[in-house]
């Protein structure tokens, strides 16, 4: 009997990125980066853009920045920020091309606030990704999961307009949206 492989359910911010259709150089901002693990292959396809890698702690941003240093990745600025707050990011109004969210709104005390971060800094027809855990997954947090019906309801109440879902494995769901 072959080896049950845990890689093939769960996520992969790799081949997420690959489908996503970005110029290589636009600019994204990655809300609530942690050490990177969307931040490097976002910065890897971004080759000639940006990537703003914003977290509330510093202490995952510097093992980000070692990461992509040992990498000779140098298109990642990191920036010490809480998303939640209005004008959390400190990011310019209409200022980048694409922003990513990705498993802290279960966290966050109004996910609501952070997408409308998100819409703040995008630029027109900028797009979102939120990627979180699925509300039955035995992993990951569990209390406070968001339901994708949520997401979908707010982001459009915010004006985004639902563009597509991708796959993100077994207890995560990806859900792409596009600014209007």
């Amino acid at each position: 009997m072959p080896a049950f492989n845990f890689m093939h359910t769960f996520l992969s911010p790799e081949k997420i990125i690959k489908s996503l259709r970005l110029k290589k150089d636009a600019i994204a901002a990655d809300f609530g980066s942690g050490a990177g693990g969307w931040a490097i292959p976002l910065a890897k396809k971004l080759e000639d853009g940006q990537v703003y890698a914003i977290d509330i702690l510093q202490e995952p941003l510097s093992a980000l920045k070692s990461k992509a240093d040992l990498e000779g990745i140098d298109n990642i600025q990191t920036i010490v920020a809480d998303v939640e707050e209005e004008r959390g990011s400190t990011l310019d109004d209409d200022s980048v091309d694409f922003v990513l969210v990705s498993n802290i709104l279960f966290q966050a005390e109004e996910g609501g606030k952070v997408l409308k971060e998100a819409k703040r800094v995008l630029r027109k027809k900028g797009l979102l990704l939120v990627v979180d855990w699925t509300e039955d997954s035995s992993f990951g947090p569990q209390e406070g999961k968001v339901s994708q019906e949520k997401i979908k309801e707010t982001a459009k109440e915010l004006g985004f307009n639902l563009k597509k879902e991708l796959d993100a494995g077994e207890h995560h769901y990806a859900l792409l949206f596009e600014k209007i």
